[in-house]
């Protein structure tokens, strides 16, 4: 199974068109991504489906970095009780 970090981005340039070995831990989705805010809903969604989880809209579109997407789905899948690799 592939790490959480490896799944975020493997989700995040399928929806950005993007190379996920290009994905760094400190990119900001918008400023170094070029997310806009119909992407960022769309990349929520994804993680929820990748990840069998379901996560406060509000809290998650907060999260800007891809580091810090993958500390907060962590901790939901933690909270939730869903295994994860990594």
């Amino acid at each position: 199974m592939a790490t959480i970090e490896e799944r975020i981005k493997q989700v995040t340039a399928r929806v950005l068109k993007l190379n996920p070995e290009e994905i760094r831990p400190e990119h900001n989705f918008a400023a170094d991504l070029g997310a806009e805010s119909v992407q960022s809903i769309e990349l929520v969604a994804m993680f929820e489906q990748e990840f069998g989880i379901e996560m406060e809209e509000d809290a998650a579109l907060a999260v800007e970095t891809v580091g810090g997407a993958i500390d907060f789905i962590r901790d939901v899948c933690r909270q939730q009780g869903v295994e994860t690799e990594g």
